[in-house]
């Protein structure tokens, strides 16, 4: 019985509510219209994110001139190819080489490990091998595997030539000076060979280092600036350039490349090959919880305050708040702003109007003195309870006052009145027996 009364119910609660909510009220086929507008939105967005991701990725992979520092076939200006010209032209073969195993040993070995990838093993391997390694590197592992006794310092901006005309290397010697750009390193006084100084005292730091080891030298070269196109011209640069890298009829410029088996590994090369699996299965899981437990943002809905609270409840609890801390300024400061409000929309001003301007135009409508006026609406300090009382009633009596003058039942007041006084006796109706 309750199931045949109850459907009834609902059908009829149900068309009252479609009757009640009006034309312009959403409807199933409209709310699902919607959210299908919503799921080819953001479909369309993420198509237009790929397909810019695909463009730039296209774009960026494309030959172009190589940035990276002392790249051989680079001819921006911090590549190296005008010094691979220079040196093919005198009759030095150079072999950009990738792969430690392409090296030969015989001839002088360019070791440009800029990027700090370079191997401590392959490192070891090419110092056993090679009796004229030039290194370029400031990994100190690196460092310890060529047995060079030197300790990277940071880089050296400075580009003012220094001399090098009694540095024990002979390619430096010959250069007679060079620019000490690039990269310092601190050395021992007993460890090889040290040119082209950068700084004074215990700051000092040297640009070029040569250690003999047992199958040959070494030489550290932190003065890149030696090496690039926009600064091989410089001083005698190209000539220490030609001196270290061109004493040989063969070069090989190995440059060891990121995640070849040359390089270091990698934290994700040591890391198990199923955890880049795991990681992709995660963020699936994340993202289909995502989607699955997501909350999708609605319509605004208005609902009814718990509790009302009149208006004369919460005047009543912040005048025992100001009477509990005796903050009578405050309380008849409350005041004063209510009348200032209520005064200004009397007077057919706007609710931005200034302070003064409201003072000014009920001075006007009233005829009593503007600083009369100016200490009931603003005053100061507020010392007892005789003037917070006093404050009020003068408040009052203002008040009343305007409402009589706009409203035409009182002339304006004609007699002076005492600007220091407050109180509700001078702003008394100025007609004979007027009360206040």
């Amino acid at each position: 019985m309750s199931a045949t009364t109850t459907t009834p119910a609902r059908t009829a609660a149900a068309a009252a509510e479609r009757a009640t909510a009006g034309p312009g009220a959403p409807t199933p086929d409209g709310q699902r219209g919607g959210r299908r507008f919503r799921v080819v939105f953001w479909l369309a967005i993420v198509l237009v994110g790929l397909l810019l991701a695909a463009v730039t990725a296209a774009v960026g992979s494309g030959s172009g001139p190589s940035d990276t520092p002392l790249d051989p076939g680079s001819s921006t200006a911090s590549g190296s190819k005008a010094l691979v010209r220079v040196l093919e032209q005198r009759g030095t073969t150079v072999d950009v080489v990738r792969d430690a195993d392409r090296i030969d040993p015989d001839g002088t070995v360019l070791v440009d490990d800029s990027a700090g990838v370079l191997s401590a093993g392959v490192a070891r391997r090419i110092a056993r091998a090679a009796s004229d390694v030039v290194l370029v590197t400031s990994d100190p592992g690196v460092l310890e595997s060529f047995r060079v006794d030197a300790e990277p310092a940071g880089p050296v901006d400075s580009t003012e030539p220094v001399s090098t005309a009694a540095c024990g290397i002979p390619a430096a010697r010959t250069a007679r000076s060079v620019t000490p750009t690039g990269s310092g390193y601190t050395v021992r006084a007993s460890a090889g060979t040290r040119c082209a100084p950068d700084g004074t005292g215990s700051a000092r730091v040297w640009g070029l280092v040569r250690t003999d080891t047992p199958t040959g030298t070494v030489t550290l070269v932190g003065t890149t600036g030696a090496l690039r196109n926009d600064t091989v011209t410089t001083a005698g640069n190209a000539s220490l350039a030609l001196g270290l890298l061109g004493g040989a009829d063969h070069l090989s410029w190995y440059v060891p490349k990121a995640g070849s088996t040359d390089a270091a590994p990698s934290l994700g090369d040591l890391a198990p090959p199923w955890v880049p699996s795991a990681i992709g299965m995660l963020a699936a899981v994340a993202v289909a919880a995502g989607v699955w437990r997501g909350r999708r943002l609605g319509p605004l809905v208005v609902e009814s305050m718990p509790v009302v609270v009149r208006a004369s409840e919460t005047t009543e609890g912040r005048a025992r708040l100001y009477a509990r801390t005796r903050d009578r300024t405050h309380a008849l400061d409350t005041l004063r702003v209510a009348a200032l409000r209520r005064i200004g929309r009397s007077l057919g001003l706007p609710r931005s109007a200034h302070v003064d301007e409201v003072v000014r135009r009920a001075a006007d409508a009233t005829g009593l003195p503007v600083t009369h006026v100016g200490a009931v609406l603003v005053g100061g300090p507020t010392p007892d309870d005789r003037a917070l009382v006093d404050g009020a009633a003068a408040v009052d009596d203002l008040g009343r006052t305007i409402r009589r003058a706009v409203a035409g039942d009182a002339p304006r007041a004609s007699r002076p009145v005492d600007p220091t006084t407050t109180g509700p006796a001078h702003l008394t109706d100025p007609r004979p027996g007027g009360r206040p």
